[in-house]
């Protein structure tokens, strides 16, 4: 596998001097799903803007593509990172859907039919393309999130990292931002997600990493992350495996049983109860 981005050490404090990052080791590989979970305050979205060059470490480095950030100009680094923000209203300022798509790619470089081809492919993803004219304030906040996404999809980045995808989404928005993201990984580009949604986060990233007062905690696999052993370190940092992933593990089904299977195996086990020991 090839190192997209790669953090070594990375401590980092901010100007009044309050530190947020404490020694930060960490690689996400070509092709990876990655999920940073974690309180806020964590070191979550301080850690991210380090890898587009928003903010730079105070001790450590960051490898973008296995080049020092500190080599390279923001404007740079956006060709091989792609971040998209919590709050859309953030990074829209373009006064129709097809111009603010087409804002990231045309600053790295793309032109003429190959920016439109890229435009209108982000578009159809996000299911936006019927709405090229349409000013992006006229969307919904769901949908601006979408548009946000993909003005970064257009991009072609070799990583996408998203700030909370599913917030104020939809359950077909969130199933939308899960497809998103297994095509992307398919494609071999790096996906790195801060979320606080735990369902979401086991249901569709293959590692989780766990962060803590500036500090990774746990890293592997939600299998592992969610598993019994290590609820105690989650609720250290405030955090709780989801119900599913909680029942999942007690039926010995995995950490992240689908609904499917997690009705199924509730079936099985009233099945496996006598009358005087089921109870409503």
């Amino acid at each position: 596998m090839t190192a997209i981005l790669t953090a070594e050490g990375v401590k980092f404090s901010y100007p009044d001097g309050t530190p947020a990052l404490d020694g930060v080791d960490l690689l996400f590989d070509a092709g990876e799903r990655v999920a940073i979970v974690g309180q806020n305050g964590s070191g979550k979205t301080t850690l991210v803007r380090h890898f587009n060059g928003l903010l730079r470490p105070t001790v450590g480095r960051v490898l973008v593509e296995g080049r020092d950030a500190r080599d390279r100009h923001v404007a740079e680094l956006a060709r091989s990172v792609g971040l998209v923000f919590q709050d859309p209203d953030r990074q829209i300022f373009s006064g129709s859907v097809r111009a603010e798509a087409s804002f990231g790619a045309r600053n790295v470089g793309l032109r003429g039919e190959a920016l439109e081809r890229a435009v209108l492919h982000a578009l159809e993803i996000v299911g936006l393309a019927g709405e090229l004219d349409t000013n992006p304030y006229d969307l919904g906040f769901s949908r601006r999130k979408l548009l946000a996404l993909a003005s970064v999809l257009a991009m072609g980045t070799a990583a996408v990292v998203l700030d909370e995808p599913t917030t104020g989404q939809d359950a077909p928005g969130v199933r939308l931002v899960q497809g998103i993201v297994g095509a992307l990984a398919a494609e071999g580009r790096t996906v790195v997600a801060i979320s606080h949604d735990m369902r979401f986060v086991a249901e569709t990233f293959e590692r989780v990493v766990v962060m803590h007062e500036g500090r990774v905690v746990l890293d592997g696999s939600p299998t592992d992350v969610f598993a019994q052993s290590a609820w105690p370190i989650l609720r250290s940092t405030h955090l709780e495996p989801t119900f599913p992933a909680l029942v999942g593990t007690r039926l010995a089904l995995g950490a992240t049983p689908t609904e499917a299977v997690f009705v199924d195996a509730l079936a099985a086990l009233e099945a496996r109860l006598g009358p005087d020991d089921q109870r409503c």
